[in-house]
C-alpha cells in the first residue's frame, strides 16, 4: 500500500511538474525588439537615458527580454520614430511626444508646452494625476502606448546671433524650435524651423536659421552652439519640464506576459529619474565652462514673457475650439498646474529663493 501511494504521490509530482515547467517558460520567454531614438549617439544623456532602460530591462529578465538600441537615423530619421513604432519597423521608439504635433497638437501636452509644467509637476501630474492614463487614451488611436521615459528639467531659451530686447526683436527672427512651441512664437513674429539634433549647428552656423534651442547648457556644448551664437537666452519657457516616452508597439505591448509589461514600466521609471539626475548633476558645470569661454548669458524680458504667455493663451483657446483631445488634455493639465502652484509658492519658491539670495551673499 505504501508503496502504491508514493507511486501515485510520485506522478501527481510529475503532473505538476510538467503543468509547471511549460508555464515558467511562458512567462519568462526569450524575446528580442529593436528601439530607435529620435538622439544622436554624441548626445550621451538624452541617448544614454534609453540604454539604461534597455539595460534595466535585460538585467530584470536575465538577458530573456532584449532591446537593441538604435540611434537617429541608422533605421529611420530622428523624427520618424514614432510612426517607425506604430507600424512595427521597430517594436519601440525613444522620443519627445511634442515631434508629432502635425498629426495632432494633443501629442505636446504629454511632453511640454509653453508655460506648462515642470518636472516634478509633470511626474506629479502623469503617475499621479490621471496624466498617464490620457495620455495612453490618446496614444491608443496611434497604435502606440506610451511610458515616460526621462525628463531634461526646465531647458534654456535658446542660442542667438543677436541681443532681444524687446518683442520686435523677434520678428522675422528664424529659430529652430521643436514642437508646438513654434506655433506660438510665430504668433509674436518669430519664424520657426523644426530640425533634429544633428541639423541644429550646421544650420545655424551656415545662416539657414538666426537661432536655435536645443536642451541645456551640457548638451548645448556638446552640440558646439556656443561657437556659433554668442547670447544665451533664459528660461526655456515652452519646456518647463519635457517628458520623453518610450513608445511601444500597441500589439505588441499586448502579446507580452503581464510580467514583461511590469518590467518595461518599472525600467522606464528609473530611466526617467535617472536622466532628470543625471542633467541637473552636468549642467552647472557646463553653464560655467559656456560663461568663461565668452557666452552671454542673458534672461528673456518680462515683456517678451508677457506677450508669449498671451500667445499661448490665444493658442490655446484656439486649438480647443476644434480639436476636443486637446480641450480635454489641456483642461486637465492646467487645472493641475494651477493647484501645484499654489503650493509651490508656499514651500518649494520661497526655499529655492532664499538659498539662491543666501549663495549669492555667501
Amino acid at each position: 500500500m505504501k508503496r502504491r501511494d508514493f507511486l501515485k504521490g510520485s506522478a501527481a509530482g510529475a503532473a505538476v511538474s510538467a503543468i509547471a515547467s511549460p508555464a515558467i517558460a511562458q512567462s519568462a520567454p526569450e524575446i528580442k525588439w529593436r528601439m530607435t531614438s529620435s538622439f544622436p549617439k554624441s548626445l550621451d544623456t538624452i541617448y544614454g537615458t534609453a540604454a539604461v532602460f534597455a539595460k534595466q530591462v535585460a538585467e530584470m529578465t536575465d538577458n530573456k527580454f532584449q532591446i537593441q538600441l538604435f540611434a537617429a537615423g541608422e533605421v529611420v530619421p530622428a523624427l520618424q520614430a514614432l510612426d517607425a513604432t506604430a507600424n512595427n519597423t521597430v517594436e519601440m521608439s525613444h522620443t519627445a511626444s511634442y515631434y508629432y504635433v502635425g498629426k495632432d497638437p494633443t501629442f505636446a501636452i504629454f511632453a511640454s508646452v509653453p508655460f506648462g509644467l515642470n518636472a516634478r509637476q509633470q511626474n506629479s501630474w502623469l503617475f499621479q494625476g490621471g496624466g498617464n492614463e490620457l495620455a495612453n487614451e490618446f496614444f491608443k488611436k496611434f497604435g502606440v502606448i506610451g511610458l515616460p521615459c526621462g525628463n531634461t528639467g526646465t531647458q534654456m531659451g535658446g542660442w542667438f546671433r543677436k541681443e532681444i530686447k524687446t518683442v520686435a526683436d523677434l520678428s522675422g527672427l528664424k529659430m529652430r524650435i521643436g514642437g508646438i512651441a513654434g506655433q506660438v512664437l510665430q504668433k509674436v513674429g518669430v519664424i520657426p524651423q523644426q530640425l533634429a539634433g544633428g541639423d541644429v549647428y550646421p544650420s545655424l552656423e551656415k545662416g539657414t536659421i538666426d537661432a536655435a534651442e536645443w536642451v541645456g547648457p551640457y548638451d548645448d556644448e556638446k552640440l558646439g552652439l556656443q561657437k556659433v551664437a554668442k547670447y544665451y537666452y533664459y528660461p526655456g519657457f515652452w519646456e518647463g519640464g519635457p517628458t520623453l516616452h518610450a513608445f511601444c508597439n500597441l500589439e505588441k505591448w499586448n502579446t507580452l506576459p503581464k510580467t514583461y509589461q511590469a518590467i518595461l514600466v518599472n525600467a522606464a521609471n528609473t530611466a526617467n529619474t535617472w536622466m532628470t539626475a543625471r542633467y541637473d548633476m552636468q549642467n552647472p558645470t557646463a553653464l560655467k565652462r559656456l560663461v568663461a569661454g565668452g557666452t552671454q548669458l542673458r534672461p528673456f524680458s518680462h515683456d517678451v514673457l508677457d506677450a508669449c504667455l498671451k500667445a499661448t493663451n490665444e493658442l490655446w483657446s484656439e486649438i480647443s475650439a476644434n480639436n476636443a483631445d486637446f480641450k480635454k488634455v489641456i483642461d486637465a493639465m492646467q487645472a493641475y498646474r494651477s493647484d501645484e502652484y499654489l503650493w509651490w509658492q508656499v514651500a518649494e519658491y520661497t526655499y529655492d529663493t532664499f538659498m539662491i539670495r543666501s549663495r549669492t551673499r555667501g
